[in-house]
């Protein structure tokens, strides 16, 4: 899927198509939609490809004039009813005439930008697109974190009153899930530190 946005008069609005100094949010494209854009902004395969790998790490590259950066997103499933926190990787491509984001699935992150939520948010205006992204990113793992935190708490007490399996279970998870944000995070520092360095 491919949505088109631009602000117009302080306030994103959707688009029918591509206009310059628009944003295009791609989501779980198919390979049609994939080779259109490579070909739209003569853009290297891998930098639409990247986010769509769910293994891919963060990164950041460039080629002839556009800048791929490739971050870790954090995201909350449910399994057997409990939240299980893993991430999945975003990529950002920056063009001339445009910002593309791409991702496997919808994301709030990306959500909060599309619908308005996030205030002094200019399509046109790449660099800080991009930083306000990171920023938001980076207050979504903390706001995670406080809920892995406080779920840790609940299962340690429920632990002291009763030693079952169930418990050991969820906080083996819990350590999954803070093994998965580390890595993550410290993927998108090294990432953040060579977007200044280029600045």
């Amino acid at each position: 899927m491919i949505q088109y946005y631009k602000t117009i008069n302080g306030r994103v609005r959707p688009l029918e198509e591509m206009e310059d100094g628009c944003w295009i949010n791609v989501i779980n494209p198919d390979e049609k939609e994939i080779n259109g854009l490579i070909q739209e902004f003569s853009l290297e395969p891998d930098f639409l490809r990247a986010a769509l790998d769910e293994e891919e790490s963060a990164r950041i590259e460039s080629d002839d004039g556009r800048l791929l950066v490739v971050v870790d997103v954090p995201i909350v499933d449910v399994d057997d009813g409990t939240d299980v926190y893993a991430t999945l990787p975003i990529g950002i491509v920056m063009t001339e005439d445009c910002i593309v984001t791409v991702c496997t699935r919808e994301m709030p992150l990306i959500s909060d930008f599309a619908t308005g939520r996030v205030k002094g948010f200019w399509t046109y205006k790449n660099t800080r697109f991009v930083l306000q992204l990171l920023y938001r990113n980076a207050v979504s793992f903390l706001s995670y974190l406080r809920q892995i935190d406080r779920s840790s708490l609940r299962f340690e007490k429920e632990m002291y009153k009763s030693m079952r399996n169930k418990e050991m279970i969820q906080l083996l998870r819990i350590e999954k899930s803070l093994v998965y944000f580390s890595t993550s995070l410290k993927a998108n520092e090294v990432v953040l530190e060579k977007l200044m360095r280029q600045e």
